[in-house]
C-alpha cells in the first residue's frame, strides 16, 4: 500500500497544475492515498511565493473536500504543511483547530531570518555562514519542532542540505540527539522523494538518519513533495527499496489526526 503525503497546490505560489490533476496521476500510478498538503498560511512574513494567503485556506479546504466526494481510489486526504518559527506556536494551534485536518506535517524552512531553501535568492547566506553551526541550529529547530505537540508528521527532516550544503564536523551526536527527541515525541518522520530532485541528489532524510528512525522506533511515511502533477509518486520505487532495506515494513497513514500503521 502506497501513499502520496505530501503534494502542493498553486495556491502556495511555487507549484502548478489543478489539483483534480494530481489525483489523477495519483489515481494512474496506483496509489491507494494522497494527501493535499499545501504549505499554511505564514504569520511571521507574507510572502505569496512561500505559502497560501489566509483568505484562501477555507477555499483550499472546499476543493479538497470536493475531490474527497468525487474519488473513491485514491483515497484524499486533507493536511497541510505549516512551517515551524519559535515564538508563533499559539498562533499555528489557533489556526490548526479551526479545521478538521487528517495531519500537519511540520516543516523547517527557516534559521531566524535566513530562508535557506529559497532557490530564488540562493546562494544568499550561505557563504558567510559555518555549515556546522547552521546545521545544529536547523536541527534545534527539529527538535523545537517535534516537542511542540502541532504535528503528526515531521517533512523532509535534514532540508537543509538540499543545496548540496554538508557539515565539516562530525554530527553523529546531533543527529541521535534528534531522533530520540522525536521518538519520545511520538511524530512520524516523512521519507520525502524530492531530495532526489535538488543538488544533494538524496532522498530526506539520509540513511544515517533513517537507521537512527529505525532503531529508536520512529514511525514513517512517503512523501514526493509535487510541486506539479507528474511528480506525484515520483521515485516511490526507491523510497520503497530504501525504507526495506533500512528495515521497516510498514507505513504510516492519518484520518483525522489519528494514525494507522499499514504494510508496505
Amino acid at each position: 500500500m502506497l501513499v502520496d503525503y505530501h503534494v502542493h497546490t498553486a495556491l502556495c505560489g511555487h507549484a502548478i497544475g489543478e489539483m483534480e490533476d494530481y489525483v489523477k496521476v495519483a489515481a494512474k500510478k496506483d496509489l491507494a492515498e494522497i494527501g493535499f498538503n499545501d504549505h499554511a498560511p505564514t504569520f511571521h512574513v507574507q510572502d505569496p511565493g512561500l505559502a497560501m494567503a489566509s483568505h484562501q485556506l477555507p477555499w483550499y479546504v472546499e476543493q479538497v473536500r470536493a475531490l474527497q466526494s468525487k474519488y473513491n481510489r485514491p483515497r484524499i486526504k486533507l493536511a497541510v504543511e505549516a512551517e515551524f518559527v519559535p515564538g508563533y506556536e499559539g498562533e499555528l494551534r489557533n489556526l490548526l483547530s479551526q479545521y478538521d485536518f487528517d495531519y500537519v506535517c511540520g516543516s523547517v524552512h527557516i534559521i531566524g531570518d535566513w530562508r535557506f531553501d529559497d532557490s530564488r535568492v540562493y546562494p544568499n547566506g550561505y557563504e558567510e555562514r559555518d555549515a556546522d553551526e547552521a546545521y545544529a541550529q536547523y536541527f534545534s529547530l527539529i527538535r523545537q519542532s517535534a516537542r511542540c505537540g502541532l504535528f503528526d508528521i515531521l517533512g523532509h527532516m535534514d532540508l537543509i542540505k538540499k543545496f548540496d550544503y554538508w557539515p565539516k564536523g562530525d554530527i553523529d551526536h546531533l543527529l541521535e540527539e534528534t531522533i530520540e527527541v522525536i521518538a519520545s515525541s511520538g511524530v512520524c518522520v516523512e521519507v520525502n522523494t524530492s531530495g532526489l530532485r535538488r543538488p544533494c541528489a538524496q532522498i530526506y532524510p539520509s540513511e544515517k538518519i533513517l537507521r537512527l528512525c529505525h532503531h529508536y522506533g520512529v514511525p514513517v511515511t512517503l512523501g514526493s513533495d509535487a510541486h506539479r502533477p507528474e511528480e506525484v509518486g515520483l521515485d516511490f520505487d526507491k523510497a520503497v527499496d530504501f525504507v526495506r532495506r533500512v528495515g521497516y515494513t510498514q507505513v504510516a497513514t492519518f484520518t483525522r489526526r489519528e494514525r494507522v500503521m499499514v504494510d508496505l
